[in-house]
């Protein structure tokens, strides 16, 4: 159930696309609009991996081992309902179905291939770099986990005046 508020909130919904009425705001809200389509890892991840041809919902799935089949589910609904994905179910037995990417979401090919372009410009580098020195890291001897660093406490010496 939608409320006012909702719709106020969420730039996805047509009447908040057409509530910018400032010269600042006609700017942002087509960009606005379509984070609020696309605006998730998910949701963006699935269009991505539907550039590369029609697939099943078990091929969506295994593509990437973190989505599980409630949130593939989830966001093939929701971006069937924004007009990005279509669902087609093919008629044999047993019967398959196979989503696929509309005008609308072809449409995003170029975005999510700048998307992958900057995300291997300038992500990718920083998590080499970070794992480069976390394995610099771990082949450091250190103490183990868990156990606090021993002190030796020296013995006085006896031949020192008090």
């Amino acid at each position: 159930m939608e409320t006012e508020r909702s719709r106020r909130t969420n730039p996805a919904h047509p009447a908040a696309v057409g509530t910018c009425d400032s010269a600042d705001g006609r700017h942002l809200c087509p960009v606005l609009a379509a984070v609020g389509v696309i605006g998730t890892e998910w949701r963006l991840a699935i269009v991505h991996r539907l550039l590369e041809g029609p697939q099943r919902f078990s091929e969506i799935l295994k593509s990437n081992p973190r989505l599980n089949a409630k949130t593939l589910s989830a966001t093939l609904k929701f971006l069937e309902g924004q007009g990005v994905v279509q669902r087609t179910v093919v008629s044999t037995r047993p019967f398959s179905v196979v989503y696929s990417l509309t005008e609308m979401g072809l449409g995003l090919a170029p975005a999510a291939r700048e998307l992958r372009a900057w995300g291997e410009r300038w992500l990718l580098p920083r998590a080499a770099a970070t794992s480069r020195a976390a394995a610099a890291t771990a082949r450091r001897p250190s103490t183990i986990q868990g156990e606090l660093p021993r002190i030796v406490v020296a013995e006085p010496d006896p031949h020192r005046s008090r």
